[in-house]
C-alpha cells in the first residue's frame, strides 16, 4: 500500500504512514556503525574458546601448562576452575514438568563444560591473550584428555535412552513434555468422521545465520563495574542472567550495552556460556577482554531452530467442516534444554496450531528431547512457523483427499469477524481478525483463477507448475506487555526518548522516532533514539515482534505525559487556561491570539533544561497478525530443478508507521521462509555425531535467486489491534510463517500434477532438487 493511500490523520512530517528512509542508515553507509568488534579499549585481550570435538564424552584431564608458557598468553580457564569460583551453570528448564509432575531435567550448562561434553563444538577452556593468533595458538596447545560416550543426534531414537542419556534425572532423555485440549472429546469425533487426514511432518533444524556473529567485549569500567557491550537483543536479560544467577553480583555493579547489532533473528536472545566466560575473565585479569565468534563456530555452538517431527491428524465431516486436530511431537531440543527452546515446541507453537480456523477440540502431546545436538532456541517465528506449517499442510492435504476445492475447504472453516473476541481450544484469546477478508484480497492479487492459462505455458516448456497457499495468523508480544520507557524535551532543541527494545537491523529507531514525530509535530531530524543502555532502563528488550507493539505503545503514551505537562507549563508562561492553547509545529499558542511559547523554549526555562517523563504502561493483550500468502513454482520433473516464480502476499498487520521497513520485514521473512523449504538444514551424522554442514560450504543459506520473480506485497490496515493505543500488529516474523507452507504446498501440487498425487503428502523440507527427482520416479 502506498503512503498516499493512507488515512490523513496519521501521516504529519513525515510522522506514521510514511516510507522515511533509515535514520540509522547514514552511519552503516559511511563506515562509521559502532559494533562491538569496532570498539578497542586500551589493553584488549582477546579470548578464544577450546571447543569438544566429540559429541559425548567423559573429560578426563584438561593440561594447560604449555598453552600457559606460550608468549602473550594471559590467562588459560577451565571448567573445574569456574566451578570452584562459584561460577552457576545457566538456568535450564525449571519452568516445565515430565511426565507424572516431576521438575523439567536438564544437564547443567555451564561457562565452560565441567565433567562431561555433550555436543560437538561445547566450549571446554578459555583462552586470552594480547593478540588473536596468540590465543588460538595458546587454545591449539591445551590437551584435553577424553573418555568418549554413546551419543545420539536423532530425538526418535534418543527417546527412553537406549543409545544414550544425556542426565541424570532424565533417563528416558524427555527433558520436559506437555499435554493440551480433550483427548476424550476427540476421540469421539474421530470416531464420528467421514475424512481423517494422516501426515507426519519435519520441521527441520536451520541455523540462524546472521551477517554480524555474536560478539562480547567486558571490562571494569572507571567506576569499578563490569561493563559489557555485546551484540545481543536482550541486553538486560542477559545483565539479570549474570547477576542473579551465574556470577551473584550486585545489579548495580553490571552494565550492559549494545550498539549496531548485525542481525538477530531471535537467536541473540538471553546469555550464552561464552557471554559469560568471557564476563568472568575480564574480572579476573582486570583488562579488557572481546570475543568475537568465528562463522565455524556459530555453526557449532549458537542456538538453532526448529527441528521437531509431527504426527499429526485432523477429522472432518462430510461437508469439510473440521471436527477435531490430534497432533504428536518430538522437540529435538539439543543437548541443554532451555526454557526458550523448550517454550517455544510445547507452549508457544501449540498456542497458534489452530491457526484462522474454528476448531472445537484438540489434543496435542509434545516432548522435549535430549540429544546430542547443540541447544535450540529462538529463531525468527519460534514456534508459530512450525505450527502453521503442520496446519496449511493438513489443510492442502485434506483438500486433496476429500475432493474438496482448497479456497472453498478454508472458507468453510475460517473463524468469522462476528466471532471477535475468539478464544481458541489453546485459551488463547484474538481480538480482532477478519481472515476471509484477507484472503479473498490475496486471490484476487495474485491472479489465482487465471493459473490454467500459466501452468499452461509452464507446460509448453516442459515444466510443470504448481500453486500453493497459506492462510493463517501469529502470535506476537511475547507475553511481555508492560514497558518502562523515558521521554526528554531538552533546552537544545532536541527531543530524546530511551526504550529497552532494541535495534538489530530491522529499523525500529526510525520508526520509533515517527512515532514521536506523530506527538510532537516537529521534524524527524529533532528526535534522538536512545536503545540498548541497561543503565538508562532495563526491560524485556526486541523478540517475539514486540518492539513497536510495545514500546513504541509505551513511547506514545510517555510522549503523551510529557506533552501534558509542557501544556500545563505552556499555560502559566502564558497566562491562559490550558484548554485554551492549540498546539502546533512545536509552539503552543493562545487560541485566537498571536501568544505563544515553543516547546523547547519552555524546555530551557525548568530546572534542569528539559521536560523529562519516567513511564510504565502496558498493552493489554498480544497482537494476531495474520495474512494470506500465495506462491507460484515451476518444476522441471527431468531433473527435480525447482524455481519460486510467482509470490504474492496480503499481510493485515494493523496500522502501519512506516512502509518501507514493513515491506523489507515481510520480504526479508519470506525469503527466509522459502530457504527452509528449499535448501537449508543442519545436519548430524547419525553414527558419529558429527556435524555435516559446519560451514557455508556444507550449508546452503538462501540467496537472492532463490526466487525468480517480484515479491507483490501488500498491508491491509483495516482492522488496527485493540490491544494497543497504537492499533498496530507484530510484523517482523509474519513473512517466515507464511513462506515455507505455501512453498510446500505449491510443490505439492507440482507434484500432483506431474502424475504422483501419492507423493505430495510424503514431502519433506528441504526440497532440494535430489529429493523432488525421487518423487516423481
Amino acid at each position: 500500500m502506498n503512503a498516499s493511500t493512507l488515512p490523513t490523520d496519521i501521516a504529519p512530517r513525515f510522522g506514521s504512514g510514511h516510507a522515511v528512509k533509515r535514520i540509522e542508515d547514514e552511519g552503516l553507509l559511511k563506515g562509521i556503525g559502532q559494533f562491538t568488534d569496532d570498539l578497542a579499549p586500551a589493553g584488549v585481550l582477546h579470548a578464544c574458546f577450546v571447543r569438544s570435538p566429540y559429541p559425548h564424552a567423559k573429560i578426563v584431564s584438561i593440561d594447560a601448562a604449555a598453552a600457559r608458557a606460550l608468549p602473550g598468553v594471559a590467562g588459560v580457564y577451565t571448567g573445574a576452575e569456574l566451578a570452584a569460583a562459584g561460577v552457576n551453570p545457566i538456568p535450564g528448564s525449571k519452568d516445565f514438568r515430565r511426565a507424572g509432575g516431576a521438575p523439567g531435567a536438564t544437564p547443567a550448562r555451564r561457562a565452560l563444560a565441567h565433567e562431561r561434553v555433550r555436543f560437538v563444538g561445547e566450549p571446554v577452556a578459555l583462552v586470552v591473550a594480547q593478540t588473536m593468533q596468540q590465543a588460538r595458538d595458546a587454545a591449539e596447545a591445551v590437551a584435553v584428555d577424553y573418555e568418549e560416550l554413546p551419543s545420539v543426534v536423532d530425538a526418535a531414537q534418543a527417546l527412553g535412552g537406549q543409545g544414550a542419556v544425556l542426565c541424570e534425572e532424565a533417563p528416558d532423555n524427555v527433558a520436559a513434555e506437555m499435554r493440551h485440549g480433550k483427548p476424550a472429546a476427540v476421540a469421539e469425533a474421530f470416531a464420528q468422521a467421514a475424512h481423517v487426514v494422516k501426515l507426519s511432518v519435519v520441521n527441520q533444524r536451520v541455523v540462524a545465520f546472521t551477517l554480524e556473529p555474536r560478539s562480547v567485549l567486558a571490562w571494569i569500567a572507571d567506576d569499578g563495574r563490569l561493563t559489557i557491550r555485546m551484540s545481543t537483543q536482550m541486553p538486560s536479560g542477559v545483565k539479570n542472567a549474570l547477576c542473579n544467577d551465574i556470577l551473584g553480583l550486585a545489579p548495580d555493579k553490571v552494565r550492559v550495552t549494545v550498539g549496531d547489532v548485525g542481525g538477530g533473528f531471535g537467536m541473540k536472545t538471553g546469555i550464552y556460556p561464552e557471554d559469560a566466560a568471557v564476563a568472568w575473565s575480564a574480572l579476573q585479569l582486570k583488562q579488557p577482554v572481546k570475543w568475537i565468534a568465528e562463522r565455524s563456530e556459530e555453526f557449532l555452538a549458537t542456538a538453532h531452530g526448529r527441528d521437531v517431527r509431527t504426527d499429526a491428524e485432523l477429522a472432518l465431516a462430510a461437508d469439510g467442516r473440521i471436527l477435531a486436530l490430534r497432533l504428536h511431537g518430538l522437540a529435538n531440543v539439543g543437548a541443554y534444554a532451555t526454557g526458550t527452546g523448550l517454550a517455544i515446541q510445547l507452549l508457544i507453537g501449540p498456542w497458534v496450531q489452530t491457526s484462522v480456523y474454528d476448531i472445537p477440540v484438540i489434543d496435542f502431546h509434545f516432548q522435549g528431547v535430549l540429544t546430542n545436538c547443540a541447544p535450540t532456541g529462538a529463531y525468527r517465528g519460534a514456534g508459530r512457523p512450525e505450527a502453521i506449517f503442520i496446519m496449511e499442510r493438513l489443510m492442502d492435504e485434506a483438500a486433496r483427499q476429500t475432493g474438496i476445492d482448497r479456497i472453498a475447504l478454508r472458507r468453510r472453516n475460517f473463524i468469522r469477524p462476528e466471532q471477535m473476541p475468539y478464544t481458541n481450544p489453546m485459551g488463547q484469546v484474538y481480538d480482532v481478525g477478519r481472515f476471509e477478508h484477507v484472503m479473498d484480497q490475496a486471490l484476487a492479487q495474485a491472479d489465482w483463477n487465471g493459473f490454467a492459462g500459466r501452468a499452461a505455458q509452464s507446460k509448453a516448456r516442459g515444466l510443470v507448475r504448481g500453486q500453493g497457499i497459506a492462510t493463517f495468523l501469529e502470535w506476537t508480544g511475547g507475553n511481555v506487555l508492560q514497558e518502562r520507557v523515558t521521554v526528554a524535551v531538552r533546552g537544545d532543541g532536541m527531543i530524546e526518548v530511551f526504550s529497552a527494545v532494541n535495534a538489530m537491523g530491522q529499523g525500529i529507531a526510525t520508526t520509533l522516532a515517527q512515532l514521536m514525530v506523530d506527538v510532537f509535530d516537529v521534524p524527524l531530524e529533532k528526535v534522538k533514539v536512545v536503545l540498548g543502555d541497561t543503565d538508562r532502563g532495563d526491560g524485556f528488550g526486541s523478540a517475539g515482534s514486540r518492539s513497536l507493539f510495545t514500546g513504541g505503545s509505551a513511547l506514545t503514551v510517555g510522549a503523551g505525559k510529557v506533552m501534558d505537562e509542557a501544556r500545563q507549563l505552556a499555560a502559566g508562561e502564558l497566562e491562559a487556561a490550558a484548554e485554551d492553547l492549540a498546539y502546533a509545529g512545536g509552539r503552543f499558542v493562545v487560541r485566537g491570539t498571536d501568544l505563544g511559547v515553543g516547546l523547547f523554549e519552555l524546555a530551557q526555562k525548568q530546572p534542569q533544561n528539559r521536560i523529562y517523563v519516567e513511564s510504565t504502561s502496558s498493552v493489554s493483550g498480544p497482537s494476531w497478525p495474520n495474512g494470506c500468502h500465495i506462491s507460484e513454482v515451476e518444476l522441471d520433473p527431468a531433473t527435480g530443478e525447482l524455481q519460486v516464480v510467482a509470490y504474492s502476499s496480503v499481510n493485515d498487520i494493523g496500522r502501519v508507521v512506516n512502509p518501507m521497513i514493513v515491506r523489507g520485514q515481510l520480504d526479508g521473512g519470506a525469503v527466509q521462509g522459502i530457504g527452509q523449504a528449499l535448501c537449508e538444514q543442519m545436519s548430524y551424522d547419525a553414527e558419529t555425531g558429527q556435524p555435516i554442514t559446519g560451514s557455508l560450504m556444507d550449508y546452503s543459506a538462501p540467496r537472492a535467486d532463490i526466487v525468480a520473480c517480484e515479491f507483490v506485497t501488500s498491508m491491509d490496515q483495516s482492522t488496527p489491534c485493540k490491544n494497543n493505543p497504537l492499533g498496530v500488529k507484530g510484523v517482523g516474523e509474519l513473512g517466515t510463517i507464511g513462506a515455507a507452507p505455501s512453498v510446500v504446498n505449491a510443490v505439492a501440487d507440482a507434484v500432483a500434477r506431474a502424475g504422483r498425487p501419492e507423493r505430495a503428502p510424503l514431502l519433506q523440507m528441504p526440497l532440494t532438487p535430489v529429493r523432488l527427482w525421487e518423487a516423481l520416479q
